[in-house]
């Protein structure tokens, strides 16, 4: 064999090897992108786990993704567990979770779902950057305690799920005990971004009309006080219709016009999140099913309701100051078989036996 042909053996070898080489460095990229989850560009809310766990059902691949947004802050993590454990637990349907949290908390709340328990479900862990509110919202004296930017997540929606066109969102005092595929599926009438339930004993509408007091904005809406309130801590949002309406926008323009001019910061008993959704969803939503929300569990009145109501309720809301992980809320054991001890031991119940075995 020619010194020519033996040059020419080892070239294509060479260039042989090369392209083999290329191709598995491409494959291996290929595995990489489909594993990581990244959404640049985006400012605020970042995408920084997703674990597609085997699902505890069998899912039928075709069915729709149904995408359920829950913001888990770390002094209430617990709640945020027990809420998506409950869904899980009572549906065959293809539900994702995003969970929203701030970047400190995301270890924390990682180790809690690589519990045994929760291995079936599967999650993305969204990261909630506080400053997208820079301009926004602004301490509150008179409120005696600091602003909790998780209270705002349900504002960014389209961000947070960019790829739905419908989403379910729900506060972390919650307990769902139907199938969350009926929620989903809640017809919204045309035109709407959203559908809430109705909340006529709320006094929320009224302190922000009556609270308002000159400010010329708010008597421009020509919002009634007689209207019927709804409650925002659980929400069925058409993401579609919210994109067109640009209602992040529309909330936003609220929160800063309450900075500049202090429209409604000291009327709502602590709550400067409700009153931007009244405002742009004022007679702009349609209605849940009153029992996939029944709320005043978190209250006094909570406690009027019969066990059989509790029951047949679709999903309990412990809204207000008594949370089910705290010793005095109404109903504390239909919450409690829906959690999961933290493995990390940071997160604790409060029960009355608790303190009686302390003293001992």
């Amino acid at each position: 064999m020619s010194f020519r042909k033996v040059n020419i053996i080892i070239l294509v070898l060479a260039v042989a090897l090369f392209l083999l080489v290329l191709h598995h460095n491409f494959l291996s990229l290929s595995s990489l992108l489909r594993n990581e989850v990244t959404d640049s560009g985006i400012v605020g809310p970042q995408p920084i786990d997703f674990v597609p766990n085997a699902l505890r059902h069998a899912v039928d691949g075709r069915q729709e993704e149904i995408p359920v947004v829950i913001a888990a802050s770390e002094d209430r993590l617990g709640g945020a567990i027990a809420a998506i454990n409950s869904i899980q637990h009572n549906t065959r349907s293809n539900v994702i979770f995003y969970i929203v949290t701030l970047n400190n908390t995301a270890d924390h709340l990682r180790s809690w779902l690589n519990s045994d328990s929760l291995k079936s479900i599967r999650y993305k862990i969204v990261n909630f950057d506080p400053k997208l509110l820079e301009g926004k919202v602004k301490e509150d004296p008179d409120q005696g305690e600091s602003m909790k930017p998780l209270t705002f997540a349900r504002f960014y929606l389209p961000i947070l799920v960019p790829s739905a066109k419908k989403a379910i969102y729900m506060d972390d005092d919650v307990i769902v005990q139907g199938d969350i595929l009926a929620l989903y599926n809640t017809a919204l009438k045309p035109g709407h971004a959203a559908a809430f339930s109705e909340d006529c004993d709320s006094a929320s509408t009224k302190v922000v009309i009556r609270g308002a007091g000159n400010q010329e904005r708010i008597r421009k809406l020509s919002m009634k006080a007689s209207t019927c309130s709804f409650n925002p801590g659980v929400f069925v949002a058409n993401l579609t219709e919210w994109k067109r309406q640009n209602i992040t926008n529309q909330l936003e323009k609220w929160m800063k016009l309450n900075v500049e001019e202090g429209l409604y910061s000291r009327t709502l008993a602590g709550s400067i999140t409700t009153p931007p959704l009244l405002i742009v969803f004022y007679q702009q939503h349609s209605t849940i099913d009153p029992m996939w929300n029944v709320r005043h569990l978190g209250s006094s009145a909570g406690k009027r309701y019969s066990p059989q109501f509790v029951k047949a309720a679709k999903l309990l809301h412990w809204n207000g100051h008594l949370k089910p992980w705290g010793r005095t809320a109404s109903y504390t054991d239909v919450w409690e078989k829906w959690y999961i001890p933290d493995p990390t031991g940071k997160f604790n119940l409060i029960r009355r036996y608790t303190e009686i075995s302390n003293i001992k």
